[in-house]
């Protein structure tokens, strides 16, 4: 599988929950994965000082990317605070550029958080503004083939599902070797149990596309796809 699938997100955490079985799916047929994420998450937690919790939100952010063979970029944003402008749709278009995806993953455009809607907003722009010709840079010019919304609870007005990706064993383990790293998916800082919600709810979506465990997504167009595989 020749697959390049980029993952943006509104905080360090959102991706690597949502899209982290599916990025971990394609490592393992060959692709590359790449997870951008806009804001530290610095605020998320209750007892933690924002300058400690970002610090523990990169070592987070580290660890998953290199356990499930991805790669990683940060934004220098603080968390509550992704701006709604050009500037983070351009960050985003020249990683596109750059990257060259097959495939890119955001947060759906209806969110109970602020950041994620932007987030979601900045990847749509960015990947217009990847598309479209400029002429200082021309050759650098890509149009992204297919464009996803993850599904995510906080994330769920007006979402309905129409594409899913079957999630092997060994893809499953690796998510969730590193989403238990990060303390919000243990149920850590605000007491949620992500790591038990996103577990259920991929065999859930399982049972509906008769897989094991299966994950989410909404296409951004009408059509539906799934990614190459053995």
């Amino acid at each position: 599988m020749s697959n390049t699938v980029i993952a943006v997100g509104g905080h360090i955490g959102d991706m690597e929950l949502t899209a982290g079985p599916t990025l971990a799916k394609v490592v393992l047929e060959g692709g590359r994965a790449i997870i951008v994420d806009c804001t530290y998450g610095e605020r998320g937690h209750p007892t933690v000082a924002p300058s400690v919790y970002r610090e523990q939100k990169l070592h987070e952010a580290r660890f998953f990317a290199e356990t499930i063979g991805a790669e990683l970029i940060t934004l220098d944003y603080s968390d509550g605070f992704l701006p709604d402008d050009e500037a983070v749709a351009e960050q985003i278009a020249e990683i596109i550029r750059a990257t060259k995806p097959d495939v890119l993953i955001t947060h759906w455009v209806h969110s109970m958080h602020r950041d994620h809607e932007r987030a979601a907003q900045a990847a749509l722009r960015g990947a217009f503004l990847a598309s479209i010709p400029l002429e200082e840079i021309e050759a650098a010019r890509h149009s992204v083939p297919r464009i996803l919304h993850a599904e995510n609870w906080e994330d769920m007005e007006g979402f309905e599902a129409d594409t899913f990706f079957g999630i092997p064993d060994e893809a499953f383990d690796l998510w969730l070797t590193g989403i238990q790293e990060h303390a919000f998916a243990r149920g850590e800082t605000y007491g949620f149990r992500f790591i038990d919600y996103y577990s259920a709810l991929m065999q859930v979506k399982g049972c509906l596309v008769g897989e094991r465990r299966a994950a989410a997504f909404r296409s951004a167009g009408a059509e539906k796809f799934t990614l190459a595989g053995p």
